[in-house]
């Protein structure tokens, strides 16, 4: 494919562009290289990788399982979380293959409180597709309100290390930090 060797074009435009392409026709088997976009130099390739990242991850290849993920994206999105992670589940059943099931059923969980499942959802999510950054953050989410710090600023400087510039991660580790060094916490 054309657009993976336009990657590493010294081009930023170019690298953008082939970014974008990938967004639109790839599947999971250019996530990988699509990683190394996430730490280019330019910070519009970077966020065209992230946006194209999310694209593959919402396509299961079927339609129909793709319309109850939406489904569900819409009820969760209008606080209807129950109803949201049935509709997830019914995407597990359908696809179990499929990691964006399991993550937007770990977000559901987490907006419902329900963190330890949130937790697991997150780990299936990641042992389909460790590159997840979103399920590397919701990780740290987690374990942000059952109060495990330590585990909490493992998994945001696992998503540092596929989203450098994520300044979310970036203020969540560094405030973890500077929480555990002022309770003596040994990092």
């Amino acid at each position: 494919m054309k657009a993976l060797k336009e990657l590493n074009n010294p081009d930023p435009d170019t690298r953008q562009s082939a970014v974008e392409h990938l967004g639109q026709m790839g599947d999971m088997s250019v996530v990988e290289p699509l990683t190394s976009a996430l730490a280019d130099a330019h910070p519009e390739v970077r966020a065209q990788a992230e946006k194209s990242m999310w694209l593959i991850w919402l396509r299961s290849g079927k339609p129909e399982t793709d319309k109850i993920l939406y489904l569900g994206m819409e009820l969760m999105e209008a606080g209807q979380l129950q109803n949201a992670i049935h509709a997830f589940t019914r995407v597990i059943q359908r696809a179990p293959n499929f990691a964006e099931g399991y993550n937007k059923r770990a977000t559901a969980f987490y907006l419902a409180g329900q963190f330890e499942k949130s937790i697991v959802d997150c780990d299936a999510t990641l042992r389909m597709n460790p590159h997840h950054f979103g399920a590397l953050f919701g990780k740290g989410l987690n374990y942000v309100r059952l109060n495990d710090l330590s585990k909490a600023l493992e998994a945001f400087r696992k998503t540092l290390r596929v989203l450098p510039y994520s300044e979310s991660a970036k203020n969540m580790t560094e405030a973890i930090e500077r929480r555990l060094k002022s309770e003596g916490t040994e990092l």
